[in-house]
């Protein structure tokens, strides 16, 4: 049975991108807490770095994720930009474009694209704690631009299907 951390990015004191008072760290919570319902009904064991609204800092949770023994990791964020509907879609950052973690990582992208995102692919970013301190293969997956109307009106109208999305992606990759 396949093991699978899921990470809602940013909480407390850090609310992530904020736009018209809409917080990435309330999006990405609601978010993580859907997919892992689906995720544990289709028998995918979850550990959740947080569940409610508290911080900590991206090194914390890769070292508490690697505690935990976890096949993948999954840290679920919005994305941002300087200029509000500048840019739309989704994006999943890994730590290096080759192997299992690129491979969760075009599932979820190519799952979200179904739902309606324009897909801005899959990328490496080896700055990130959470992908670069992880013992498991590790993806922080962008669900749509926060300070983009349009990405937040698919998000909103659908929701569900956005966590089915992720889900559906994860559970391609591990099971």
């Amino acid at each position: 049975m396949a093991f699978v951390v899921l990470d809602a990015g940013h909480g407390g004191e850090n609310p992530g991108a904020v736009y018209n008072a809409r917080r990435e760290k309330d999006d990405a919570l609601a978010l993580t807490l859907a997919v892992g319902r689906i995720l544990e009904a289709n028998g995918v064991d979850v550990y959740y770095t947080r569940e409610n609204d508290v911080f900590e800092t991206p090194l914390q949770k890769a070292q508490e994720a690697n505690q935990t023994g976890a096949d993948y990791f999954v840290s679920i964020h919005r994305n941002s930009s300087p200029v509000p509907n500048q840019y739309t879609g989704i994006e999943t950052l890994v730590y290096n474009r080759y192997g299992e973690a690129a491979r969760l990582a075009y599932n979820i992208n190519e799952q979200l694209e179904q739902v309606g995102f324009e897909n801005q692919g899959v990328n490496e970013r080896t700055n990130l704690a959470v992908l670069r301190r992880t013992q498991m293969p590790a993806v922080l997956v962008e669900v749509g631009f926060i300070n983009t109307d349009a990405d937040n009106a698919l998000l909103d109208a659908r929701f569900d299907d956005v966590a089915q999305a992720i889900a559906d992606g994860i559970i391609e990759t591990v099971m």
